[in-house]
């Protein structure tokens, strides 16, 4: 359970907060290794336990693939994004050069065998494995993060609007039923609108559209950055402590764990893996396993002049993008690429993103001081994130939460939380708030072996 609340702390810490000097090799109760989204919000979990917490990450705070997602409280994506049906068009996604899919064939040898574990997580039994947990955590998530919020004071970052998927073409239609329909079946609230509805809850959208879908139990979040200083802050308003810095080397002992960083050793009882996309190789150090873990490079295209366009976020289902209205602007995010971590970034399909946009407006959008960004989403084959405690607990996972680490950063602190404070945790379940318990065991790192 959470500790006591406090007042909002944006505005009154140092965002560039840092453990003082030689603090580093202080011993705490807990490491949490990645100050992005999930890291941050553990991070404060633990410390509203009473847990001396000491945040790291090798940039700032809230700078990785946190800083650049669309923004969108998913609560409807119980669907794994490989889904089947989308076998027959990837051909030729993969070979548009600025479709919502790419694949850089350089990259090809690498990721060939991950490619390969994908296509058997796209069978009928482990799909709908997948769908029952990403279902299991998705119910939740929203509830998680008013919770979170709510005991910092900070529940004004957060818009619960629910969002749209709308389309152009007549032929859509059936499209959207059928995926109402299996939304429907999976528990997700969703309702089709007809096209006098659809400009009723978004009267700036083009004309053309012919209808969509409303998904109520959703929300956004006014700016994803903010969202994690909030959380950093709050977290260091109980004491934590940051420290920029990589990790060079892990090791588990007796005590707990020993971390050599680029600014000393620091010593801790446990540790939180949580550094996204660049968690497998200190998972391996400290667990003897390597996940199968990749990268999804995601783009998105920031238009600051765009305030008030949308109230809440759209996405097109033909076109495969979205747009969610922020305190700063529209932001336009979506596309999908293979290439690793370390080829440069393609800004074309940033920029690209704005001729989709146009095309769900009457009006152009205004891309006067747009700016592009890359990340890097952790992705993993099955579709489901790692969360799970090894080591006698001094071991903590949590990474690879592909399209949904915004979704469910805040639940997936509240089960770290109780992961450690629980003393049956060894049974891997989880229970919510007024709800049945989750089972863990799906989002074990042992499931690859």
């Amino acid at each position: 359970m959470p500790g006591p609340a406090v007042t909002s702390t944006l505005g009154q810490c140092d965002p560039t907060w840092a453990a003082p000097t030689g603090s580093t090799h202080q011993d705490s109760d807990i490491a949490v290794v990645g100050a992005g989204v999930i890291g941050c919000a553990a991070a404060l979990r633990f410390a509203q336990q009473g847990l001396k917490v000491q945040l790291m990450d090798a940039g700032p705070i809230g700078m990785g693939a946190s800083y650049g997602n669309a923004g969108h409280i998913a609560t409807e994506q119980v669907f794994p994004p490989a889904d089947p049906a989308i076998l027959r068009k990837l051909p030729a996604m993969l070979v548009n050069p600025k479709g919502p899919l790419r694949l850089d064939w350089r990259y090809l040898p690498r990721i060939t065998p991950w490619l390969c574990k994908l296509l058997a997580n796209m069978r009928p039994g482990p799909f709908q494995h997948s769908t029952r947990a990403l279902r299991a955590l998705n119910e939740h998530s929203l509830a998680a993060w008013q919770g979170l919020l709510s005991s910092i004071g900070e529940q004004a970052l957060l818009e619960c609007r629910g969002n749209l998927s709308v389309y152009e073409q007549p032929q859509s239609r059936k499209s959207a039923d059928a995926l109402r329909n299996r939304m429907a079946k999976q528990g997700v609230a969703v309702e089709h609108l007809s096209r006098a509805e659809l400009f009723e809850r978004e009267p700036h959208l083009t004309q053309r559209l012919m209808g969509g879908l409303e998904f109520k139990n959703t929300a956004h979040v006014v700016d994803p950055y903010r969202i994690v200083m909030a959380l950093a802050r709050a977290a260091q308003y109980l004491g934590a402590r940051f420290t920029q810095c990589r990790v060079t080397d892990a090791s588990l002992n007796a005590e707990g764990v020993e971390l050599v960083t680029t600014t000393g050793p620091i010593k801790a009882r446990r540790v939180l893996i949580a550094c996204g996309a660049h968690s497998a190789e200190l998972v391996q150090k400290l667990s003897g396993q390597r996940p199968p873990l990749d990268t999804e490079r995601g783009y998105h295209l920031m238009l600051p002049h765009e305030v008030g366009r949308l109230r809440m976020p759209v996405n097109s289902l033909e076109r495969s993008f979205i747009m969610t209205p922020m305190a700063e602007g529209l932001r336009l995010a979506g596309t999908v690429e293979f290439a690793g971590l370390k080829r440069p970034p393609r800004m074309a399909r940033a920029w690209g993103l704005a001729t989709q946009g146009n095309a769900l407006f009457d009006t152009p959008l205004d891309t006067r001081d747009a700016e592009p960004w890359m990340g890097f989403r952790p992705s993993l084959p099955d579709a489901l994130p790692v969360i799970d405690r090894l080591a006698e607990g001094r071991l903590l996972l949590a990474f690879g939460h592909q399209h949904l680490g915004l979704t469910q950063a805040a639940l997936t602190a509240d089960i770290l939380s109780s992961l450690i404070t629980d003393g049956s945790a060894t049974a891997m379940h989880y229970r919510a708030e007024s709800s049945r318990p989750i089972d863990l065991h799906p989002y074990r790192l042992a499931r690859f072996i």
